[in-house]
């Protein structure tokens, strides 16, 4: 019902290059990934996280034990602006959609990916090279904060920040990693 209120969107429509992608994953998700926005590769397709970073993004979900059926994976924007990086009015109207399915899908962590995604979420700015790996507390759900997985394909450096996140994120929900892979 919402993602097919999301894909009518005027807004959105509007402003979008490309399909809608207002995400996709379990509706009863303990874990829910917020990237950006969707990238091109998305936009054509209709689903979030598909290129180089969300191949990154699917094997740190597999390599901490999650299954991504379990998982609901989406973007603070749910479209492709035609500038690219969302501006604040994509974003806060954004914002409306992604608190619609985070009261509908309850989950128990957030996993911010990127300082777009925690402004969307937490209405404040952070810095990821600072806040990488911090964990907020609000109204009983748990915001993890971590760089977003296109980070470590512009500079390998923080790839392994990345992947002390995901260990946290693993704790987190009580998973262990189930291979040596």
């Amino acid at each position: 019902m919402l993602t097919k209120e999301i894909l009518a969107c005027k807004i959105c429509s509007q402003a979008a290059v490309g399909r809608i992608v207002p995400g996709e994953g379990s509706g009863v998700a303990r874990v829910v990934f917020v990237g950006e926005a969707p990238g091109k590769l998305e936009a054509a397709s209709g689903r979030p996280f598909i290129g180089r970073s969300g191949k990154l993004l699917r094997s740190l979900i597999n390599s901490i034990g999650l299954k991504e059926e379990e998982v609901f994976i989406t973007s603070a924007v749910k479209y492709l602006p035609t500038y690219t990086t969302p501006k604040l009015s994509d974003i806060e109207h954004g914002r409306l959609h992604l608190q619609k399915q985070l009261k509908i899908i309850k989950p128990e962590v957030v996993v911010l990916l990127g300082s777009v995604a925690a402004q969307a979420v937490l209405d404040e700015k952070y810095f990821l090279a600072k806040d990488h790996g911090r964990v907020i507390d609000r109204d009983g759900v748990k915001y993890l904060l971590v760089y977003h997985p296109a980070a470590p394909l512009h500079n390998p450096k923080v790839k392994p920040d990345l992947e002390k996140d995901f260990k946290k994120l693993s704790r987190l929900v009580g998973r262990k990693k189930l291979s040596t892979d």
